[in-house]
């Protein structure tokens, strides 16, 4: 079921180089650990060194990979996979990652997460050029670049890429006979090196995902950098200096797994941090309880409990059976959504003050409705405190949000945003509680949805998520020539 006051992101990537290993089953488990960063759809691409074999579709991994039989099929010693949130183009098959195309490399197949802010100038381009393209989303345009490229090495075809293609992005790019894993200058999303057992390298956008496999933790991918695997081995290439560290800030806030490590920082201990900081900014005397909502909330409500001395409980179980994927309800079934979703323990709330702690608050539905139905269960009074400062502009590199007429805290200050939602009191961590629970520093991180400073330079034309949807596609002249200079 969608949720309207969360934030969602495109997606998780993971990519392995074990020859002799059943590729296609490690990359499985490792979509399995990167569930949380996409519930769409999933795939998988693997290499022989002759071909690519690829299967994909919508759902949950464990949907798409139901049949024993479509993972045995899938043998190589290379592959890279994906899972799916949509950002760019729409919740379709086609749109489902890895995408693959032809070109003169053989096929290669992209897994991308992120978000290209020139997508639309550069697809204009190509298809003044004679391309085609078969999606609607921004992953095609890279690949397709790439794949129009003049070099005669797929090398410099990535690094030129890197050089022209504007905005966020951490992607695996699988040939037959090699595995290409690059990164955008600024750092925005992450994407992490391990080592197996046996030596084998595996990459993820998470290091739970390593946990998951049994690799060791080795290093990140540098903004700006590429890896290239081959039957030669790992080499490391500096495409671009790094521009300005910018990693999202919103990847320790809520994308995360809890157990994942980021520069070196624990997610977990990152997000107690957090609470710790909200609790000592905006207190709430004379709670009785302190709650999250479940599950990025967690570990900030055990840090609000710790810094305030306010009991920590449950005031909410959530039903693990409700995804996103298949559920698409008319604005009835809308209005039950939190209550299919969200649990209240009413002996746990009858008759108390209590403390709501949660990551943040987009469009400001969904934590109205948990308000009601909490005074519902028997809570005399709601407080609701929120880990980050007010999410008030629209994210242009791989978050669902880019109208800012959504946006609540765009619209509403925060005594009118504490009125909407219903909440006795409101309490959004600050800017500088923020920097301090993360521990980097302002110029090492994308905040541009809380400060409005966007790092990466945002073209004038509006992009929005079915950008490629509503432009028609551009009309070829008359003996106009195909090909690109």
């Amino acid at each position: 079921m969608p949720d309207l006051d969360h934030l969602n992101e495109e997606c998780g990537v993971f990519a392995v180089w074990a020859p002799g290993e059943d590729v296609a089953r490690i990359t499985y488990f490792g979509l399995f650990s990167l569930q949380h960063r996409g519930q769409e759809g999933a795939g998988i691409a693997v290499a022989d060194g002759a071909s690519l074999q690829v299967h994909k579709d919508m759902g949950l991994v464990t949907q798409v990979f139901r049949d024993e039989h479509t993972l045995e099929g899938l043998r190589g010693f290379a592959a890279i996979g994906h899972t799916r949130y949509s950002t760019t183009g729409s919740n379709t098959l086609c749109n489902t990652q890895p995408i693959v195309c032809d070109s003169k490399w053989g096929r290669i197949a992209v897994a991308h997460n992120g978000g290209l802010v020139n997508a639309v100038q550069i697809r204009r381009e190509l298809e003044l050029a004679g391309v085609t393209f078969e999606t609607t989303n921004d992953t095609e345009v890279l690949a397709r670049y790439i794949a129009a490229s003049d070099h005669s090495d797929i090398e410099e075809a990535i690094a030129d890429a890197m050089m022209v293609v504007r905005g966020a992005y951490s992607v695996a790019l699988l040939t037959p006979k090699a595995l290409y894993i690059f990164r955008d200058s600024y750092g925005v999303r992450p994407m992490s090196v391990g080592r197996l057992t046996n030596g084998h390298l595996v990459f993820a956008s998470e290091t739970c995902a390593l946990n998951t496999v049994g690799a060791v933790y080795l290093y990140d991918i540098e903004p700006g950098q590429m890896a290239v695997v081959d039957e030669g081995g790992l080499r490391l290439r500096r495409v671009m200096p790094t521009t300005r560290p910018s990693l999202c800030v919103f990847e320790y806030i809520y994308f995360a797994r809890p157990d994942s490590k980021i520069y070196d920082k624990s997610v977990h201990a990152v997000r107690e941090r957090l609470g710790h900081e909200l609790a000592l900014e905006h207190p709430a005397p004379g709670a009785h309880i302190v709650f999250p909502i479940p599950d990025t909330g967690t570990p900030a409500a055990i840090g609000f409990a710790r810094a305030s001395g306010i009991p920590y409980g449950e005031g909410v179980i959530k039903n693990r059976y409700i995804h996103r994927t298949f559920i698409n309800p008319d604005q009835r079934m809308r209005e039950l959504g939190v209550r299919m979703k969200l649990i209240p323990l009413r002996e746990n709330l009858a008759g108390k003050r209590v403390v709501m702690v949660d990551d943040t608050i987009v469009r400001g539905t969904t934590t109205a409705r948990t308000v009601r139905m909490l005074r519902e269960a028997g809570a005399v009074e709601v407080h609701v405190r929120i880990t980050a400062p007010p999410y008030r502009y629209p994210c242009f590199y791989g978050i669902d949000t880019g109208n800012p007429a959504e946006l609540i805290a765009a619209r509403l200050n925060i005594d009118e945003v504490r009125e909407s939602i219903g909440a006795d009191s409101l309490g959004y961590l600050s800017l500088r509680g923020l920097i301090r629970a993360v521990g980097l520093s302002r110029g090492h991180m994308c905040m541009a949805c809380l400060d409005g400073r966007y790092p990466i330079p945002l073209p004038e034309e509006t992009l929005s998520k079915d950008v490629f949807e509503t432009t028609p596609p551009v009309a070829l002249p008359v003996g106009g020539e195909t090909g690109r200079d």
